[in-house]
């Protein structure tokens, strides 16, 4: 029986890998300059914008991954943005591992901090989680089907792990930059860092990009990287300032997979 169900959860995992990939990966690439851009309130990701891109399991389709921002909501008092990913396999997979992800971000209009994170799971593994930051007495917290974990310390500015992908948009990349900022999921908070490589010219299905090749840190990813010690991973983000992903790869122990953007980013302004 092992040996039947390893290779069909491996290739329904690339979904949840790449989850961990967009979310926790971009996490460790974000920088602490980006709160000096954001108080002059130009950002490159305006409401209504959509990426979608397709996730590979070595050379299985397995299924895609949306990351859109919603209109501009008011939480707690404070005007906020709405940010969401959603995760499915395709119906090929879901015969083995189905995959239905939707998480939900929401952070201040001036991109300093994170107000609240939430992650809904119908799948195989179903999650609840709710992780709630509380500025005034500094602590985040962490909950899944109601049940709470103690309240830990917070640092500083710190973003949840889909919130801090687009603070990492407002940094200012070059060869041989080196970026961090805090991040916090609830259950810990940590300051990841990542090195950007080089500047690569790549084509993609939906396009020729001029990108930024920039490669995080693994050593607070847990999981299948903890569990690989030659993981390594790779983000190709677009050299404008929009600072899109167009291309994100790993290889670790169960395999490698690639995300690539199948549809241009749409805008409603």
């Amino acid at each position: 029986m092992p040996r039947r169900s390893a290779k069909p959860f491996s290739a329904g995992q690339a979904i949840r890998i790449t989850l961990m990939f967009l979310l926790t990966a971009m996490a460790h690439m974000a920088c602490h300059g980006h709160a000096t851009r954001a108080a002059v309130n130009r950002f490159p990701f305006p409401p209504g914008e959509k990426l979608t891109f397709q996730v590979r399991w070595s050379f299985i389709p397995a299924g895609k991954v949306v990351l859109e921002i919603l209109p501009v909501e008011t939480l707690y008092g404070l005007s906020a943005y709405h940010f969401v990913m959603t995760a499915r396999t395709y119906p090929l997979v879901d015969v083995f591992y189905k995959v239905r992800d939707r998480i939900d971000s929401y952070t201040d209009t001036q991109m300093t901090r994170s107000l609240l994170y939430r992650e809904r799971s119908t799948g195989r593994r179903p999650k609840d989680v709710t992780v709630t930051f509380n500025w005034e007495q500094g602590e985040v917290q962490y909950s899944n089907f109601g049940e709470k974990r103690a309240p830990i310390p917070l640092l500083s500015g710190a973003f949840d792990p889909l919130s801090i992908f687009y603070a990492f948009r407002l940094a200012d990349l070059s060869k041989n930059t080196q970026v961090k900022a805090p991040m916090s999921d609830g259950k810990k908070c940590v300051v990841g860092r990542a090195t950007v490589i080089k500047r690569e010219t790549i084509f993609l299905v939906s396009g020729v990009y001029d990108t930024y090749l920039v490669e995080p840190e693994l050593k607070h990813i847990g999981g299948v990287f903890e569990k690989s010690p030659n993981a390594k991973m790779k983000i190709w983000v677009t050299a404008d300032e929009r600072r899109i992903p167009v291309r994100i790869k790993s290889k670790v122990k169960v395999g490698s997979f690639v995300a690539e953007l199948m549809e241009p980013s749409v805008s409603s302004e």
